[in-house]
C-alpha cells in the first residue's frame, strides 16, 4: 500500500506544479484584495486638465488603482525616458502624437534589442494645430480671413505693426510657438511653415536641406524669444501678455478653445481662432511600458487606456476642446462643448487639407536645424 501511495505522489507531482505556476500567474496578475497598484503616468501637458479630471473619477470607482500623474512637453517625454532622468519609473506614456512613440521605439530598439511596449499603442484624443491672434490684430494680418504664414513671416521681417497695416503704437509684431526641441507643436509649426515653402501634401519629401528653410528657422529663431516648453504654457503666456507683447501664436485647438474664456475674461477682446491650411492632425497617443513595469500593474494600466477611451471619458476630452478618438461621439451633442459657445473662428468641420505628420527621421531634422539656426 505504501509503494502504491508513493507511486501515486510521484504520478501527481507535475500536475501539483502545473497548479502551482498557475494559481502564481493569476496572482501576478491581478492584484490581489487590499493591495493598491500604482500606474505612474507621464503626459505632454496638453492633456493635463482632462487626465486630472479622468483619473479622479477612475480612482473613485477603482480604489485598488492609484493613478499618479506627470507632464511634460512630448518630446522631453521620450528623451527623458530614453535617458533615464524621470524621477519615478512611468507606467504608461502618452505624448501628443503617435509619431513620438515610433521615435521612442527606434531609439530603445536600437539600445536594448527589444521592444518597450507590452502591446500596441491605443489613440486617446485628436487635436489640430491653429493659428491664435488677437481680434484686432487678426484683422490687419489675415484681413481675408485666413491665416497665412507668408504673412506672418513678412510681419516678422517687418517688425513692427506699422509697415504691415498696423497701427504705430501697437510696437513690435511678437509671434509665439513651443520650443520644437521640446515640444510636438513647434515642431508642427516648422513642419507645416516649411511645406509653405515648397507646396505639396507631404512633409516627407520637402527638401530641408535647402537653404530657403535654414533662411526660414533663422528669421524665426530670431523673433521668438525663449520659446516655452509646452502648448498650454504658451497659450497661458499668451492670455497674461496681451496684445504689444503677444500678437499671434500657433497651439493646438484643444488649448484654444479650453482657454478662449479665460482670454475673453482677461482681456477686453478675446482670441481670435485661425485654421491653418493645410494642417496636420494630432493624435495623443498612450502606450504601456514594458521596463520595470509588472504584470499586475501593466493589467491596471490597461484597464485604464481602456477607461479613457469608453464614450464618457471621450465626452470629457471634448469639453476641454479635443476631437475624440473613437466614432460615435457628436461635437456638438456634449454638455459643455466649446463647439457650442460661439467661440470666433472656431469650425466643428474645417474646410482644411490635413496632410501626413513628418516622420521620426524628418523631426529629428527639423529640430538639428533649429538648433544650428541663428
Amino acid at each position: 500500500m505504501a509503494i502504491k501511495n508513493s507511486q501515486f505522489i510521484r504520478r501527481n507531482r507535475p500536475v501539483t506544479s502545473i497548479t502551482i505556476a498557475s494559481v502564481a500567474l493569476a496572482l501576478a496578475y491581478a492584484a490581489l484584495p487590499g493591495m493598491q497598484q500604482t500606474v505612474a503616468i507621464v503626459s505632454g501637458t496638453e492633456l493635463q486638465a482632462p487626465l486630472q479630471e479622468i483619473a479622479t473619477k477612475f480612482q473613485e470607482n477603482n480604489p485598488n488603482i492609484k493613478i499618479e500623474l506627470k507632464f511634460q512637453g512630448s518630446q522631453d517625454i521620450v528623451n527623458n525616458y530614453i535617458d533615464q532622468k524621470n524621477e519615478q519609473k512611468p507606467t504608461i506614456l502618452i505624448p501628443a502624437s503617435s509619431e513620438f512613440l515610433d521615435e521612442l521605439r527606434q531609439r530603445y530598439t536600437t539600445q536594448n534589442n527589444s521592444d518597450p511596449f507590452i502591446e500596441s499603442p491605443q489613440p486617446i484624443a485628436k487635436t489640430l494645430l491653429v493659428g491664435v491672434a488677437w481680434s484686432e490684430r487678426g484683422k490687419v494680418l489675415f484681413p481675408n480671413g485666413r491665416f497665412s504664414w507668408q504673412r506672418v513671416e513678412q510681419a516678422m521681417q517687418a517688425s513692427n505693426w506699422q509697415a504691415i497695416g498696423g497701427q504705430k503704437d501697437w510696437g513690435s509684431f511678437d509671434f509665439m510657438m513651443t520650443d520644437p526641441s521640446r515640444s510636438n507643436s513647434g515642431q508642427v509649426t516648422l513642419s507645416l511653415w516649411s511645406l509653405s515653402k515648397f507646396g505639396g501634401n507631404n512633409l516627407n519629401n520637402v527638401n530641408f536641406s535647402n537653404p530657403t528653410v535654414s533662411s526660414l528657422f533663422g528669421t524665426i529663431k530670431r523673433s521668438v524669444y525663449q520659446p516655452p516648453r509646452s502648448t498650454d504654457i504658451l497659450l497661458q503666456e499668451f492670455i497674461a501678455r496681451a496684445p504689444n507683447d503677444a500678437d499671434v501664436a500657433t497651439v493646438y485647438e484643444s488649448i484654444a478653445l479650453s482657454r478662449w474664456q479665460q482670454s475673453s475674461q482677461n482681456q477686453a477682446k478675446p482670441y481670435q481662432i485661425y485654421y491653418l491650411d493645410p494642417t496636420i492632425e494630432t493624435v495623443a497617443t498612450a502606450a504601456v511600458l514594458r521596463q520595470n513595469v509588472d504584470a499586475a500593474t501593466a493589467s491596471a494600466a490597461k484597464s485604464f487606456i481602456s477607461y479613457l477611451r469608453e464614450p464618457e471619458q471621450q465626452k470629457v476630452f471634448v469639453q476641454h476642446g479635443f476631437r475624440p478618438a473613437i466614432n460615435g461621439v457628436n461635437l456638438q451633442g456634449v454638455a459643455n462643448s466649446p463647439w457650442n459657445q460661439n467661440i470666433p473662428g472656431v469650425e466643428l468641420n474645417p474646410s482644411v487639407k490635413t496632410v501626413p505628420v513628418p516622420k521620426a527621421q524628418v523631426q529629428a531634422e527639423i529640430q538639428r536645424i533649429w538648433q544650428r539656426s541663428n
